[in-house]
C-alpha cells in the first residue's frame, strides 16, 4: 500500500512538473509573439526601449496583421505587415484613422518620395556619419530627440537645425506615454523636451511627436493633437538598433531597398553603425530606383491641401 502510494505521489508530481514545463514555455511563446524585443540596455534606458518600436515593426513583417481601428483604452504596438514588395505595408491603424488625430504613418502613396527620419535615444559616435551623407545628398530628415540626447549633445542638435533638418518631440524621458492617462502629465513630458532643447538651441521645438516604443491609444493621440502636435509613426523600419550585434549592410540593404515604397515614412536609429556605413550609398540606390526626398513639412502640407 505504501508503494502504491508512493506511485501515486510521484505520478502526480511528474504530472504537475509537465503542466509547469507547459506554462513555462507557453508563457514564453505568447512574450515572444506580442512583447516588443529588447535593445542595449546596457548602453542606455532610452536606447532599451527605443529598439521597441522597431522590434514590433520588424517582427509583424511577415505575419497576416489586420489593421485595426484605433482604441481610446486600448494599448497599441505600432506594427506593419509587408505583404507585397514596393507597395505600401498594412499597419495596425490606416491612414484615413490617423488623419483625424494630425498622425501619419506614411505620405503619398503615389508618389516616389521617401521622408527620412531618425530616432535619437543616446550618442555612441555614428551621428555625425549620417549628418555627412545626408548634406552630401542634400537630403533633409526629421531627427526625433529625447532628453538625455539634447542635454548630452548641443553641438549636434544645432548642426541638424543649421544644416536644414526637423528636430522633432520623442519625449523628455521615453515613457510608455499611452499609459498616461491625464493631459497634464502627458503635457509635461512633452514641456520638459521642449525646454531642454530651447536651452540649448534658443528656438523652439518643431511640433512633431513620435511615440515612445511606438505604443498609442485614442487618448493618447487625442492629447498630442490637443499639445499642437502632429504624431508620425513610419511605414518602414529594420532591426538597426542592437549596438553590439549590428545587421550586416547585405542584411540592411535587403530590408531597406526591398521593403521601399512611395510616400515611406522611414525609420533609422542614429546609434547604428551600420546606417552611418551605408547611409550614403543607401540614399544613391534610392534615388537610382527614382526615389526623391521629402520633409514632415511637405508632407503636411501636401495632406492639407489637398
Amino acid at each position: 500500500m505504501f508503494q502504491n502510494g508512493n506511485v501515486a505521489v510521484i505520478w502526480k508530481k511528474a504530472a504537475v512538473a509537465v503542466l509547469f514545463i507547459a506554462a513555462f514555455f507557453t508563457g514564453r511563446l505568447a512574450a515572444y509573439l506580442t512583447a516588443s524585443e529588447p535593445s542595449d540596455a546596457g548602453q542606455s534606458s532610452e536606447m532599451a526601449e527605443e529598439g521597441a518600436e522597431t522590434a514590433q515593426s520588424e517582427r509583424v513583417g511577415t505575419t497576416g496583421l489586420e489593421s485595426t481601428a484605433v482604441s481610446a483604452e486600448t494599448t497599441e504596438n505600432w506594427g506593419l505587415s509587408f505583404q507585397e514588395e514596393g507597395k505600401t505595408p498594412v499597419a495596425n491603424a490606416t491612414k484615413e484613422e490617423l488623419a483625424q488625430y494630425d498622425a501619419y504613418f506614411v505620405g503619398d502613396t503615389e508618389k516616389n518620395v521617401i521622408y527620412l527620419t531618425f530616432d535619437c535615444g543616446y550618442e555612441n559616435g555614428n551621428t555625425p556619419a549620417i549628418l555627412e551623407a545626408l548634406k552630401k545628398h542634400g537630403v533633409s530628415a526629421t531627427f526625433f530627440v529625447v532628453g538625455n540626447f539634447v542635454e548630452d549633445n548641443p553641438g549636434l542638435v544645432n548642426q541638424m537645425l543649421a544644416e536644414g533638418h526637423t528636430v522633432g518631440n520623442h519625449t523628455a524621458h521615453h515613457p510608455d506615454m499611452s499609459a498616461i492617462s491625464d493631459i497634464e502629465s502627458f503635457q509635461a513630458e512633452m514641456e520638459e523636451l521642449e525646454a531642454l532643447f530651447y536651452e540649448a538651441t534658443g528656438q523652439e521645438i518643431s511640433k512633431y511627436y513620435r511615440p515612445p516604443q511606438g505604443k498609442y491609444s485614442q487618448s493618447n493621440l487625442s492629447m498630442a493633437q490637443e499639445l499642437g502636435y502632429q504624431t508620425f509613426f513610419w511605414s518602414l523600419a529594420y532591426v538597426d538598433w542592437y549596438q553590439d550585434d549590428q545587421p550586416t549592410e547585405e542584411e540592411a540593404f535587403e530590408k531597406l531597398l526591398g521593403r521601399i515604397h512611395p510616400g515611406a515614412i522611414v525609420l533609422l536609429h542614429n546609434t547604428s553603425s551600420t546606417n552611418a556605413a551605408i547611409l550614403d550609398e543607401l540614399l544613391t540606390r534610392w534615388e537610382e530606383m527614382g526615389y526623391g526626398f521629402g520633409t514632415l513639412e511637405e508632407l503636411t502640407q501636401a495632406d492639407e491641401s489637398a
